[in-house]
């Protein structure tokens, strides 16, 4: 993409509105636009992000065994009625009658919806277990929406579901699940606390928050320093359950066991959720199956969510710097930024063009910044918008036959041969050749 005909429409000034960083930034960068209260439009920066962390999320999901299932956004209230949740659940959902004065809502979440929809397909304990997520546009009126995604009104969340025999198959589902979020958020290039948590609202006895370590997090982290000498992707729940990990609504000091040398305390944002919560909906909305002694069986469920959107904030919150967003790779809208430094020059816009055409060929993902502008803008923006890696086409540079590699993490800068620039990009980006 080029940046000329690219519809970026990046910010100097910070919107007063924006109190946290991730808000600032995303504003800044031309990621969203405010529609109104906790209503947000995702520009074309944004979106990609959205999409390549959902990509993450359906890979792994996958991986694990799960099925995608696109639900619908609206639902009918008879469902709540049901499973005794439709007053109890508060003014965060949104009702409303149809033209024929049928009570609906504007789905919050998809416990009914899924459990009816299993309790009208599934008949035999032959077709379990049965695990589906769905990636969909969720809604919450929030009382007081703020800080952007973070807490918005309208929200993109992953929601998974599993259905199982009994209890023993519904917690090596959970135990699955546990695992595979694990991974999701390692591959999505962050670091996730797995937090014993409140079931809150949905219900349930055994249910785990997932947290992106971040300076600017919602809510205080208190956990054992051994979870940092455990590889994210290898820790499993038994592990995790004999290793203290606790919000600080659920962190009650005198009864922490951790000694005092050995409990970390970091800040933390909530991304993730997961339950087990037995038969609390499939006997209210008969997600019953046929046994193997041909009695009737009530299933066992567990609700597994990633709030997707608010990961994108939360991804900003914990990788940035004072000059911009520094995206991990896997979620990059861009994998690199190319800069002509002299658009007016024509050996500079030869070289960057060709560059742009041989890197766009082998797949990797360019923003081609191939404006006639100030240097000290271009390099500004392409901090701002924070792609992981940045090559710079210069006059200087290409007087040495070379062009120059910025890592936008770490600041590094190198020089490479312009013969072998795009083997040696590649390389960077770990792309077979």
């Amino acid at each position: 993409m080029k940046l000329s005909t690219a519809y970026i429409p990046v910010l100097k000034e910070t919107p007063s509105e924006a109190q946290i960083v991730s808000h600032q930034l995303m504003l800044r960068a031309g990621l969203i636009r405010q529609l109104g209260a906790g209503m947000y439009t995702w520009l074309p920066l944004g979106l990609k992000v959205l999409q390549n962390i959902s990509n993450v999320i359906r890979r792994e999901m996958d991986a694990a065994g799960s099925q995608e299932i696109l639900m619908s956004t609206l639902q009918p209230a008879e469902l709540w009625q049901k499973s005794g949740r439709y007053e109890s659940y508060g003014k965060e959902m949104l009702r409303f009658k149809d033209r024929h004065e049928r009570e609906m809502l504007y789905g919050p979440t998809n416990e009914e919806v899924v459990t009816d929809l299993f309790h009208q397909t599934v008949k035999s304990y032959k077709a379990l277990p049965q695990l589906w997520y769905q990636i969909q546009w969720k809604f919450r009126d929030e009382i007081r929406p703020r800080f952007g995604v973070m807490r918005g009104r309208e929200f993109l969340m992953k929601d998974g579901y599993s259905f199982d025999l009994d209890y023993e198959r519904a917690r090596k589902t959970y135990e699955t699940m546990f695992t595979t979020y694990l991974r999701i958020f390692k591959a999505l290039g962050v670091n996730a606390v797995p937090v014993k948590a409140d079931s809150g609202p949905i219900g349930g006895d055994l249910t785990h928050e997932f947290h992106i370590l971040a300076d600017t997090g919602e809510s205080a982290l208190y956990y054992d320093a051994a979870f940092e000498d455990i590889d994210p992707a290898t820790l499993t729940l038994a592990q995790a359950q004999s290793l203290y990990a606790m919000a600080d609504e659920m962190h009650i000091p005198e009864n922490c066991p951790v000694p005092p040398e050995r409990l970390k305390t970091r800040r933390g944002i909530e991304v993730g959720h997961i339950f087990y919560f037995a038969t609390k909906y499939s006997e209210k909305l008969e997600a019953v199956v046929t046994g193997e002694d041909g009695q009737p069986v009530t299933t066992h469920m567990g609700a597994y969510g990633i709030g997707v959107s608010r990961l994108v904030g939360a991804i900003i919150e914990a990788s940035h710097d004072k000059d911009g967003i520094i995206w991990p790779a896997a979620v990059a809208p861009f994998q690199i930024g190319l800069v002509n430094l002299k658009a007016t020059d024509a050996q500079c816009t030869k070289v960057a063009d060709e560059l742009y055409a041989s890197l766009t060929a082998q797949g990797i993902t360019v923003l081609y910044d191939d404006k006639d502008d100030r240097v000290g803008a271009k390099l500004a923006t392409m901090d701002l918008l924070g792609l992981p890696w940045q090559v710079l086409v210069g006059q200087k540079s290409l007087e040495n036959g070379q062009i120059e590699l910025k890592n936008r993490k770490t600041g590094e800068k190198s020089f490479v041969p312009l013969s072998n620039a795009t083997a040696e990009i590649q390389h960077l980006l770990n792309l077979k050749l």
